[in-house]
Formats: structure tokens, C-alpha cells, sequence
């Protein structure tokens, strides 16, 4: 009995010890990303620094061109072939690695060029140097040297140059995930590649939508990875499988052929802004919601959808204590079902007064230019049409120009439409199509938890023509700080980010596809 006994606590000791040492097996291969990542980690940033240390404005052309041969040199290290293809205007870097002609391939984004720059509102001397700054105990940023990088370097540090986020760190990101793949775990990517560097994302990218038609055979993917923008504002993994599209026009209305004195002709000559107001007033209901006929059709919200939208981590109280306002509009319950339906803006008004200082004038004319954030149930070219056609249920005359001596004579209420030619329509992946479920259960597993899942963001990227050129299943894989300051001045890139970018990158080209 006492030797059987001894048996039963000897097997317990050893399952014990197999489950200490499974434990921390599994532990120690979770580490091992992490610590490959940390091993190189001072090498990145000064990587980073060194690109974006490189002024990166497409009317510069010599800069612009270091920035891309810069580019194209780090990535023929890492075993890709580059090709500059011609444009009118900036060549596209082309950057491809054929790991097995039987695999898949996936085609990815990034742009070289940055946002131009106001030196006098940076907090240093040229945005053009990066800066390395950690916060001090009155909340402020303080400067630090670089060699800081040979001590404990902090998540929470941050780098202050122009494209120090956008675009700049996320083609550090993949590039050190390559390495990482290559040179410490000893293994390929999953996948073949393909990447574009748009010399002109800022800037509308010409050079890339001009030369669709010629070089689309040489972007032939199966799929495509757009790495640009910011993570949601908690900071977790986050996979966008669309974003909304833009139409813009302007309505204008009309008063007496010249600007009037407002004591001589006020209570006689119609002001042209209370007729814009009205006619603006009459598209909107006191909820925020578009009352123009038929401006949401197609669009339908199912359970499957809105547990998809609820899942988006949202707090309306801090949002709105954020934006400094008492409520917000009533199109969607929830900020992110707010962005599944198409917007109307009015984003600019003016009169025929262009001076400075105020004229006690009755204006000539009043002009609203607005936009139009599309959804993909939405065309843009409709959706403006179904804006004139408002205007004409009205009341109003519709031209698309000034109105003749004889027209203002004969209609009592005139309007100018013009739709801007330039219509950038939405796009939207399936979220629970294979593509996007593979790299979320990656990431997942990755990151042991559950990446945000954005259905549809709501700006739009200019490449968007593009996406819907190339049909093929597209995610955006957004990667910077939400308070990165992108477009504007004192533009940074937490160094954490850097790190937890790295290992999405690590994460999806382990994606078996």
C-alpha cells in the first residue's frame, strides 16, 4: 500500500513538472518574438531616424528620388528585386520576392512622400531632423539624445519629424519583420510579395492613378494589405476592411446683380444667405438625419452587422467630451454605425464680400461647398444628383452657371449646382471572408487577444481607385499612434508603436493563406 502510495506522488510530481515545463515552453515561444523584436530594437529606431531624416516633398524632385533609391536599397537586403516604373511625374518603387510560384501573393502599400511642413509651428528647429523626446512630470515634452537608445528604452518615448508616422514607420515596420522572419527565426514568409511606394499619396497619388492601365499587370496580387493611418484610440491591433469614398459640389444662391447697401436697400433686396440657409436647412432634420429622397437607400444594418460594429471598443461620453459637444447626430446608435451610411457637409460658406474687415453689404450671391462621405451601397455621381433634384423639389431654378440678366427676371428663386468632377467611390472587404478571418485569427493568436475590426472607416484614401481597379480582397492594416499629430505640426510616432508594429508584421506574414 505505502510503495503504491510513493508510485502516485511520484506521478504526481511528474505531471506537475511536464506542466511547468509546457508552461513554460509556451511562455518562452510567446518571448521569443518579443525578445527577437528587442534585440535589434535600437538598430530600428536608428533606421527610422534615418529615413525620415530624408525631407520627403514631392516638389522636390532630388529628395524625393534619395527617399525611394534609400528605400529600394533596404529591401534588396532583404532579398527583393525593385523596379523603378516611369510615371509623368515621380517613378513608382516596386519591391517583389517570389518565395514559391505556388503560393499566394499579397500586394502591399505604403507612400514615401510626407505633408508640407510650416517650420515656425514645430516645437524644433527643422521637422526634417528627427527628435527623440520623453514627457517630464509637468506633462511636457523634454528632449532626449539618442544615445538614450543604450539604456532601457521606453514604449513611451516618441519621435517628432514630418512622416515620422505617416508614412515612414510602417515601411521600418514590415522591413525589421522581414529581417526578424529571415535572420532570427529562420523562416519565409507565407506568402509571395509584391509592394507599391507611392511617390504622391499627399498629394493625390498622379503618378500611380495615372499609370493604372500600364502597370496593372505588374500588380497582379491576390490580395492586398494597404499599411497607412492610425490604430483605433486604444491602441490595440486594429484591421479596417474599408473606408468611405467622397463627392463634393457647391450650391450657390443669388441676390441683386452687385452687393447693396444694407440701409438703403435692406427690407427691399433679397439676401441670398437667408435663401442658402433655408434651402441648407431643408436637406437636415433637427437629428443630424438627410432628409433628401432616397439618400439611404441600399443601406441595411442586419443583428450579424451591428454585433460586428457594437464589438468596436466606444465610450460616447469621452468622445464627446473629447470633440466639446452636448450630443451627437442620430444616424447611427453608436459612432461606428454613424459611419456606415453616407454623410452631408457643408465645409465652407462665403459671400461675394472677399475683403478683409466687414462691409454692411446685402451680398450678391452666397455659396455652400459641401462634401459627401460615401458608403459602398452609395455612387457618388447619384448621390449628387440626387442633391440637385432637392433643389429642384424647392422650388429652385437649377443652372450651373450665373444666372443671365433675363433669367434673374423670370425665376424667383435661382440656383447654381456645380458637382465636382472627381468622385472617389467607397470600398469595403468582407470581414468574415476567408482573407480577413485567416489574418484575424493570426493576430489573435499572436497578441492573445482580439484585433478591432473596423467594417468601414470614415475618411478616404486616395488610392481607393486603385483598390477598386485591382478587385481584390483589401485590408487596411493601420499601425501609428492615434495622436500621432498626422498632417500637422509636431508629427511623432510613439516608439512603442514601432514595436508592437513590428510584430503585426510578423503576425500576418506568418499567415498561412
Amino acid at each position: 500500500m505505502g510503495y503504491l502510495h510513493k508510485i502516485l506522488q511520484m506521478d504526481k510530481v511528474i505531471l506537475l513538472m511536464s506542466l511547468i515545463v509546457l508552461v513554460t515552453h509556451l511562455g518562452a515561444a510567446q518571448n521569443t518574438v518579443d525578445q527577437r523584436i528587442d534585440a535589434n530594437f535600437k538598430n530600428t529606431l536608428l533606421l527610422h531616424k534615418a529615413l525620415v531624416s530624408l525631407p520627403n516633398l514631392p516638389d522636390n524632385e532630388a529628395s524625393m528620388l534619395d527617399n525611394i533609391n534609400w528605400v529600394a536599397k533596404e529591401y534588396r537586403q532583404s532579398d527583393f528585386t525593385t523596379t523603378l516604373l516611369p510615371t509623368s511625374t515621380l517613378p513608382i518603387l516596386l519591391a517583389e520576392k517570389v518565395i514559391d510560384p505556388k503560393l499566394k501573393t499579397v500586394l502591399f502599400y505604403f507612400h514615401i512622400d510626407g505633408q508640407p511642413i510650416n517650420p515656425q509651428s514645430w516645437d524644433q528647429k527643422d521637422p526634417f531632423i528627427p527628435v527623440l523626446k520623453k514627457k517630464n512630470t509637468n506633462d511636457q515634452w523634454q528632449t532626449l539624445d539618442w544615445s538614450a537608445l543604450n539604456e532601457t528604452i521606453d514604449d513611451e518615448w516618441r519621435i517628432f519629424a514630418r512622416a515620422a508616422a505617416d508614412d515612414k514607420a510602417p515601411i521600418i515596420m514590415l522591413l525589421e519583420a522581414l529581417r526578424v522572419l529571415k535572420l532570427e527565426m529562420k523562416k519565409e514568409p507565407q506568402f509571395n510579395i509584391k509592394i507599391i511606394f507611392d511617390p504622391e499619396e499627399e498629394y493625390g497619388s498622379k503618378a500611380l492613378l495615372s499609370t493604372l492601365e500600364t502597370y496593372k499587370d505588374r500588380y497582379a496580387a491576390d490580395y492586398f494589405i494597404v499599411m497607412d493611418g492610425p490604430m483605433h484610440p486604444t491602441n490595440k491591433p486594429t484591421l479596417t476592411f474599408g473606408c468611405r469614398g467622397i463627392a463634393s459640389c457647391s450650391i450657390t444662391t443669388y441676390g441683386a446683380k452687385l452687393p447693396q447697401h444694407s440701409g438703403h436697400y435692406g427690407n427691399y433686396v433679397p439676401n441670398p444667405v437667408f435663401h442658402l440657409a433655408k434651402l441648407l436647412a431643408s436637406m437636415k432634420d433637427d437629428q443630424g438625419k438627410v432628409l433628401i429622397q432616397e439618400y439611404y437607400k441600399g443601406i441595411g444594418i442586419d443583428q450579424k452587422i451591428n454585433l460586428l460594429l457594437k464589438a468596436v471598443p466606444y465610450d460616447a461620453t469621452a468622445l464627446h467630451t473629447q470633440l466639446g459637444i452636448y450630443s451627437s447626430e442620430e444616424v447611427g446608435q453608436t459612432y461606428q454605425e454613424a459611419l456606415q451610411y453616407p454623410s452631408l457637409n457643408v465645409r465652407q460658406i462665403e459671400t461675394s464680400w472677399k475683403g478683409k474687415g466687414l462691409k454692411t453689404v446685402i451680398p450678391a450671391y452666397a455659396t455652400a461647398h459641401m462634401d459627401v462621405r460615401l458608403v459602398p451601397e452609395t455612387e457618388g455621381t447619384e448621390q449628387l444628383a440626387k442633391i440637385k433634384q432637392h433643389i429642384i423639389q424647392q422650388g429652385y431654378y437649377v443652372i450651373d452657371r450665373d444666372p443671365t440678366d433675363e433669367e434673374r427676371l423670370t425665376y424667383p428663386k435661382i440656383a447654381k449646382f456645380i458637382a465636382a468632377p472627381r468622385v472617389i467611390n467607397a470600398f469595403r472587404t468582407n470581414p468574415e471572408a476567408n482573407f480577413g478571418k485567416q489574418i484575424r485569427s493570426q493576430l489573435s493568436n499572436e497578441f492573445e487577444d482580439t484585433p478591432i475590426v473596423i467594417r468601414l472607416m470614415g475618411g478616404t484614401v486616395p488610392i481607393v481607385p486603385l483598390i477598386n481597379a485591382l478587385d481584390l480582397p483589401t485590408l487596411i492594416v493601420p499601425m501609428v499612434n492615434m495622436d500621432n499629430n498626422q498632417h500637422s505640426p509636431n508629427e511623432n510616432i510613439r516608439v512603442g508603436n514601432i514595436r508592437q508594429g513590428i510584430k503585426i508584421c510578423l503576425a500576418i506574414l506568418n499567415t498561412k493563406l
